[in-house]
């Protein structure tokens, strides 16, 4: 399934028609073939309560790095739709910005499974505040799906 030649170019396509991510201000900081980066830099638009990045937030990012990591290793003709993840948080996300690195660990025809990982970092510093799998299910472009 790596017959995707400009796949970098393709996954920043897609990921630029994803309002959430404007929405909450992330971006792609890294786009390998399998692997991809977003960071989200800290804003008091996205906390909880307790002055922490929301959960909802840090998912978003984990989950999209994630799907774009297996879009990145797709037929042209092809499209990524989550299927599943299960996030575990484990420590309270709050630093300078976040960066969620996906990573894929499978790439089946029909069903894809990544890991990824979220870190908070500040001044140089980075700790690891979540860690994530999720399965990707391949789509072809005749269900309507763009990427």
């Amino acid at each position: 399934m790596t017959d995707n030649i400009d796949f970098e170019t393709r996954v920043r396509g897609s990921f630029a028609k994803q309002t959430i991510m404007a929405t909450l201000g992330a971006e792609i900081a890294a786009v390998r073939l399998g692997e991809v980066e977003i960071v989200l830099p800290y804003s008091d638009r996205i906390l909880q309560q307790h002055g922490f990045v929301h959960a909802g937030a840090v998912a978003t990012i984990a989950d999209s790095a994630c799907g774009y990591a297996g879009l990145s290793l797709m037929p042209p003709d092809a499209a990524v739709l989550t299927t599943e993840f299960k996030i575990h948080l484990l420590s309270p996300a709050k630093g300078d910005r976040l960066r969620a690195v996906g990573r894929v660990v499978r790439n089946g025809k029909s069903l894809v499974v990544t890991l990824g990982e979220v870190f908070a970092e500040t001044g140089g510093a980075s700790k690891q505040v979540a860690l994530i799998t999720a399965s990707m299910m391949v789509v072809g472009t005749g269900t309507g799906l763009r990427d």
